[in-house]
């Protein structure tokens, strides 16, 4: 992984990174205990106090159910929309620095320059994010797009994928491995293949594909693999032939390993 970036965990289970600049040290989304954020980040020797702001994509808890842990630093903002903030505010009994955004919207942190836009998932306000930091004057800007938790690829957010060198794309489940599962119903397999639910392996595939090279995109992950619906094997079988005409590296994001 570059430098800069580093993805904490991911799966369905949970998902948080860390993204570093020359300023800021941020999370995206917290869905790990407070505590064990504060691990994962002593294992690659940073702090839960170096933190600069953390940054929701939606309320479900594997995104965010570590705001409870760290809602103990008051100091900490945590950047979401209000849909988002009041739904997670409603299980908390403390309340986090909300820095409140609407969807939409660019604004900025330090050095970063934020750009939320909105993704088909059964949420209250779901979102994606780009970031861009670096001084165009000296040093061509960097930037990194953060898309998980969507049933399909609107234009819109294909738009915002074209427009950054790293991308983080969730490939939640192998279309097979979800129709074999006995521990979900029906009902269940039907909203993770809903137009508001999760990317398949394929859709995630023909996503990238339909770039068509007119992208800026270098580096490529794919993270929120399902640790049962999904695995690495199936992940990296789907994508080889893409990796091998394609201009960008792809990174397959173990859930098992995190």
């Amino acid at each position: 992984m570059p430098v800069n970036f580093q993805i904490l965990g991911s799966s369905s289970l949970g998902n948080c990174a860390l993204l570093k600049t020359a300023g800021s040290k941020i999370l995206i989304d917290a869905g790990f205990s407070g505590k064990r954020i504060q691990i994962m980040l002593e294992a690659i020797g940073e702090s839960l106090d170096q933190i600069n702001a953390v940054f929701l994509t939606h309320e479900h808890s594997d995104h965010s159910q570590g705001i409870r842990g760290l809602s103990s630093r008051p100091d900490l903002p945590i950047f979401a929309n209000r849909d988002t903030a009041d739904a997670v505010q409603a299980k908390l009994t403390k309340r986090p620095n909300w820095q409140v955004f609407e969807t939409g919207t660019t604004f900025h942190l330090r050095d970063l320059e934020i750009r939320s836009f909105a993704l088909p998932h059964d949420a209250c306000d779901p979102v994606g994010f780009v970031f861009r930091w670096g001084d165009a004057a000296s040093a061509p800007r960097q930037s990194l797009a953060w898309v998980t938790d969507l049933g399909y690829v609107p234009a819109h957010v294909q738009e915002q994928m074209r427009s950054v060198e790293t991308l983080v794309i969730e490939a939640n489940y192998d279309e097979d491995l979800l129709e074999k599962d006995t521990k979900r119903p029906w009902s269940i397999k039907q909203r993770i293949r809903g137009r508001h639910g999760h990317l398949s392996n394929d859709a995630a595939f023909e996503a990238l594909n339909n770039m068509n090279g007119s992208s800026l995109i270098k580096n490529v992950y794919l993270a929120h693999l399902s640790k049962d619906c999904n695995s690495l094997e199936c992940v990296t079988q789907r994508f080889a032939d893409l990796k091998a005409h394609k201009n960008f590296a792809i990174h397959v994001v173990d859930p098992v390993a995190l």
